[in-house]
């Protein structure tokens, strides 16, 4: 008889966590389960049918319509939320695989943590927070839980994606980032995704910026991180046309992000091998950047801030847009007959000012504009449902 007890069959997604894990990583078999208990899947643990049903889903795929900062009206090349998600799972990943933390759960979080985003990014959210605040105002991140407990329509037996607790859990952690960064910590998976979230936004942001002309390589060099990353692209390419050194610039400054992380946290989680994910949320165990890189990066995104979310070719885009959704909002909190059917059956529980802002929530930039125009050629009927 073997000594090594029971034969390790690498198709049971259970073993391979086991062999793969670290003790402090988010195991399949520890999970809550879901809302709606399931029979477990034959080959599938379950955050990986969590990523499967977020990836599956209409909100998903709305992503592609929906800009990250920039609008369509501005060029084809700059991010979408869908874009965006794609590159912040692909750091994710990255983050957890050599963490040794669970991949799959990992990857739910990182393509779900943006379904909730409005039409024209931050300024449509700040339209809807103006708009609901008699009603908590508006949150994107709370509405993507919305949206997978409700309003997505896949299964006959229930409302909603039916997703882990974990995967709904780190969800909730987002939505409540305040709470959630003092005492008990959130689960590693679920602060690597936020990290990833960081990091890519800001590169590719600076990437966007750079190749429609809001910002130069000589403003960017004023930034101690952007000195430092094209110090290391000199190091390695020598001197590179402006389009070239772009690239090399973007990939350049996730590499070092994500290697000051890595080089951290590793430090961090080497003496708590042997604690349980629970027991390292309790301990508050967190990773996270060196003082040296928190600091650079909170002078980049502060610059960015300034330097082109709020230059001055976007603002009266930004103002045209946050006029359209305001007008919506407006016009259906008057007549909120002109909602879609589902919509207006909402309006038996929730207060009129949610359903028209989590209606209004789920366009895309484009949908948004075309409801604008039916609302402004009709005076009668509902608008079409997404």
């Amino acid at each position: 008889m073997s000594l090594a007890g029971p034969m390790i069959d690498l198709r049971r997604f259970a073993d391979r966590e086991h062999l793969l894990l670290a003790s402090y990583a988010m195991h399949s078999s520890d999970t809550a389960g879901r809302i709606h208990p399931e029979e477990p899947h034959a080959y599938r643990g379950p955050y990986g049918r969590d990523r499967d049903r977020i990836l599956h889903s209409s909100a998903f795929r709305r992503l592609s319509g929906k800009m990250q900062v920039f609008t369509g009206e501005m060029g084809t090349y700059h991010r979408t939320r869908l874009t965006h998600t794609f590159e912040v799972a692909s750091v994710a990943r990255t983050l957890a695989r050599v963490l040794r933390l669970n991949e799959d759960l990992t990857e739910a979080l990182a393509l779900m943590h943006d379904i909730g985003h409005p039409p024209f990014g931050h300024c449509g959210e700040d339209v809807l927070s103006e708009c609901m605040r008699s009603v908590g105002g508006f949150s994107h991140n709370q509405f993507a839980l919305t949206i997978v407990q409700e309003l997505e329509q896949r299964y006959h037996a229930f409302r909603g994606l039916n997703l882990s607790q974990e995967t709904l859990a780190g969800q909730d952690t987002r939505a409540h980032k305040a709470e959630a960064a003092v005492g008990i910590a959130p689960l590693l998976e679920v602060q690597i995704v936020d990290a990833a979230d960081s990091i890519a936004y800001d590169a590719h942001d600076i990437d966007d910026a750079l190749q429609m002309g809001l910002l130069s390589i000589d403003a960017l060099s004023e930034l101690a991180i952007v000195r430092r990353t094209l110090q290391r692209v000199r190091e390695k390419a020598g001197q590179l046309p402006v389009g070239p050194l772009r690239q090399l610039l973007v990939h350049e400054l996730i590499d070092l992000q994500v290697g000051d992380l890595l080089h951290v946290s590793i430090e961090r989680l080497q003496n708590i091998e042997g604690l349980s994910a629970d027991a390292a949320c309790q301990a508050g165990i967190r990773v996270g950047h060196s003082p040296t890189m928190a600091s650079e990066r909170a002078e980049l995104e502060s610059f960015l801030f300034e330097a082109v979310y709020r230059h001055a070719r976007l603002m009266p885009v930004r103002e045209a847009a946050a006029d359209r959704v305001h007008t919506l909002f407006a016009a259906l909190r008057r007549n909120p007959e002109r909602l879609p059917m589902r919509f207006r059956r909402r309006l038996e529980h929730k207060p009129k000012e949610r359903v028209v802002g989590e209606y209004l929530a789920g366009m895309t930039d484009r949908f948004c504009d075309q409801q604008f125009l039916v609302l402004q050629q009709s005076k009668n009927g509902p608008l079409s449902d997404w």
